[in-house]
């Protein structure tokens, strides 16, 4: 069992089964997700003997950064962390004008099989534990010595798939005995898995829903994302439309734009018709090529011209910026390259 994926109840009731007073659980909880402390041995408060107690009955996520690549055009950092059973996370920290942002992995490898991206190349190897998913920002946050303001899940792997331990994740996190990080700065991105995007609007969180959209019909949508097979644009937008009633929180489309295949104004008149009337938010993204697909970006002019042109039907939309492009920005390259490494 690992402690720092553990909820406030939950370690309330390990203390109790270590027949420990429950006031322990906030002093653990408190080292853990506020002092971010990287070992049981860094909980200074508690006796000897109940951190060997710890030490013998529970894991404790603790990742090691097992590289660090800095962008010389932007500062973005891109991090790639080792767990303990020797798999590797990839994660990101950009710098905004609203504050620092950090991209973080659900998932060790994905099996949604995108055709654009680097991270599902070798298929799925695990689910990552909340613990996981939380340490990638708090060894950010150390290493960088900076406030952490928004968090991104959009890193390896698909969140809804890995859907349990993402829902731990963000009370963790939410948790104000801990990191206190506000629901409205935490995005959740999915290509489209819709029994759990209807689940999820269940739990009424305030968190920004960022839905991989990429094409605008089925038969396109299916050239790229095989997810298509499973889930129409229908129940796919029936599910967004739920979302939203339930949440009132608009939805964000990550729209990835690959030249010649998604950018012409055939996909801008069938956006339109997909997404006209709704509240929504549209992100353009130019795709950061992979050396193992042909796909190449949307040069910047066409992609000013696809915003523009989106614009004049009332559709907002933004262009998200080309960020660490320069250190192997696309998920998933870094860990491939560290993976190829160790098979040379």
């Amino acid at each position: 069992m690992d402690l720092k994926s553990l909820t406030f109840e939950e370690l309330q009731k390990e203390m109790n089964v270590l027949g420990e007073p429950k006031f322990r659980a906030g002093q653990i909880f408190e080292w853990m997700h506020v002092h971010q402390a990287a070992s049981v041995d860094e909980m200074t408060n508690l006796s000897k003997a109940l951190r060997e107690k710890l030490k013998e009955n529970y894991e404790y996520t603790s990742l090691k950064c097992a590289r660090m690549q800095e962008s010389a055009v932007d500062g973005t950092k891109k991090f790639l962390f080792e767990l303990s059973d020797g798999n590797y996370v990839e994660s990101v920290f950009m710098r905004y004008h609203h504050g620092n942002s950090v991209c973080i992995s659900s998932q060790v490898g994905c099996r949604m099989g995108c055709k654009f991206c680097a991270s599902t190349l070798d298929g799925l190897e695990r689910n990552l534990l909340p613990g996981e998913m939380l340490d990638q920002i708090y060894r950010i946050a150390a290493i960088t010595g900076e406030k952490i303001s928004n968090v991104v899940v959009m890193g390896t792997g698909e969140p809804m798939d890995n859907y349990d331990n993402l829902l731990t994740f963000i009370r963790l996190i939410n948790d104000e005995r801990g990191m206190n990080l506000s629901q409205r700065n935490i995005t959740v991105s999915t290509c489209g898995i819709v029994p759990k995007i209807k689940e999820l609007a269940k739990e009424k969180l305030q968190i920004t829903l960022a839905l991989s959209l990429h094409a605008p019909t089925d038969e396109k949508r299916k050239k790229l994302m095989p997810i298509a097979n499973s889930y129409s644009l229908k129940e796919i937008m029936e599910a967004c439309r739920t979302y939203f009633e339930e949440t009132g929180r608009r939805i964000s489309f990550e729209y990835a734009l690959v030249a010649g295949v998604n950018d012409r104004d055939e996909e801008v008149e069938e956006l339109r018709q997909l997404l006209g009337g709704l509240n929504c938010h549209i992100n353009l993204i130019p795709v950061n090529p992979i050396k193992e697909r042909e796909f190449r970006s949307t040069d910047h002019l066409r992609v000013l011209e696809f915003q523009k042109k989106l614009e004049k039907y009332g559709i907002n939309v933004t262009i998200r910026r080309e960020m660490g492009r320069d250190i192997d920005g696309a998920c998933g390259q870094l860990r491939r390259r560290q993976m190829s490494r160790q098979q040379d």
